[in-house]
């Protein structure tokens, strides 16, 4: 097959050799001229006065690798490392044999600190104007947790002094440890992951993210977005013991409590074994003493009753009943008989008026009632004149002893 024109496109027919298309990409790259880019420093390796290692985004998953000849590492005024966040002049190129993109690093430096301070700051506004940060979302740590969910770096100091103090606080508790990167582009990710497994897990009572101290930059991943947001979204309380004092990290503005120090988190966690068990003989102590005063009150009282009259001498206050009881009924004899004698006397004189007052007396005096008789034989109408009884006539007359009848002549 005849070798196409450089300038000829491509065809099915007519395809260009991967050497003229390597050569195109070349040729276009080198147009890019010289840039400033941006990242996180992955690796950084030196062999023989250079420095080869790849540079990745900071914030989308995009890495390049870069070299950095002799001349130029020996004009670096800075020492560099892998975690490191840099700026630098870079001239893409495209090596045609290998079929590969690096960058040529001209000039590297530190991404300055103002800058970080400013996103860190930015995205700390966001965060807090969504609520992340306020009080009323942080959680009460369980009093006793049964299993701690800690998430560290492997073989690391911080998850020694953790597990060591919180084993010497309380020798039963358990641990479930989640290592993770503390620095580092995989930093972020995996705290994030470790966070989120730990709080899937129905037996973790409380989270301990602890890392031992360092600068600035080492710190960046426990502000990362991701991580802040898994301790934000996590239903298991958080603790945050990244071991600093000076610089604060968004994970301690969400997290539910912020530890000093991975040791002073142990301390937080789990109560102390010792001043627990001399809590409660302070409390029997106190609850013995004052049951003591309790009863020892309780006891005086019953022999102050004890000691008064009315128990002291019981049948007194039958007998004082009994004499009250004679006075009593003596004075109600004595008014049930005054009572009876009023009344009987009342009754002569009352009957003494009616006797008085009834024909009956009247006609014991001599006088008598005449009555005309009926034609039945039946009592008439009492004679008041001796024109109603003509001669002849049949009257009834009642005396005192008795009646009688007679016939009027």
């Amino acid at each position: 097959m005849a070798e196409p024109a450089p300038n000829a496109p491509a065809t099915r027919d007519a395809p260009w050799p991967v050497a003229l298309m390597s050569e195109k990409i070349a040729a276009w790259i080198e147009r890019l001229g010289t840039v400033w880019i941006e990242g996180e420093v992955t690796q950084w390796q030196v062999r023989g006065g250079h420095v080869y290692g790849k540079l990745k985004d900071l914030g989308q998953d995009a890495t390049v690798s870069f070299t950095v000849w002799r001349s130029v590492a020996q004009r670096l005024t800075a020492e560099f490392s892998q975690g490191d966040r840099v700026v630098a002049l870079v001239k893409p190129n495209f090596w045609v044999k290998g079929g590969t993109l690096t960058v040529q690093v001209l000039e590297l430096s530190h991404l300055g600190l103002g800058e970080l301070l400013e996103r860190l700051e930015r995205l700390r506004r966001q965060l807090q104007a969504e609520g992340l940060f306020d009080r009323d979302r942080k959680r009460a740590l369980p009093f006793l947790p049964g299993l701690i969910g800690l998430v560290t770096g492997r073989d690391s100091d911080a998850e020694k002094d953790v597990i060591r103090n919180a084993t010497l606080r309380w020798p039963g508790v358990r641990f479930r440890v989640h290592h993770a990167a503390v620095q580092g582009d995989r930093a972020a990710a995996e705290v994030a992951a470790g966070i989120e497994a730990l709080d899937r897990d129905p037996e973790v009572d409380v989270i301990v993210v602890a890392r031992g101290g360092g600068d600035f930059q080492n710190l960046l991943p426990f502000s990362d977005e991701r991580v802040v947001r898994a301790a934000a979204a996590a239903t298991t309380p958080l603790v945050s013991a990244i071991g600093h004092e000076a610089d604060r990290p968004l994970l301690d503005e969400v997290a539910d409590l912020r530890a000093s120090t991975p040791t002073d988190a142990a301390k937080r966690v789990v109560p102390d074994v010792g001043e627990e068990l001399a809590g409660i003989d302070q409390a029997r102590a106190r609850m013995s003493a004052r049951l003591g005063q309790l009863l020892a009150h309780e006891a005086d009282r019953i022999s102050q009753l004890r000691g008064r009259p009315v128990l002291a001498l019981p049948e007194r206050i039958v007998d004082d009943r009994a004499e009250e009881l004679v006075r009593w009924v003596a004075r109600g004899t004595e008014l049930a008989d005054r009572t009876v004698g009023d009344r009987a006397h009342e009754l002569g004189r009352v009957r003494a008026q009616l006797r008085a007052l009834s024909p009956s007396a009247t006609l014991e005096r001599g006088y008598a009632i005449a009555q005309l008789l009926e034609a039945d034989g039946e009592a008439g109408a009492v004679l008041r004149d001796p024109a109603e009884a003509p001669a002849g006539s049949s009257i009834r007359v009642s005396l005192a002893a008795g009646r009688l009848s007679a016939i009027v002549e």
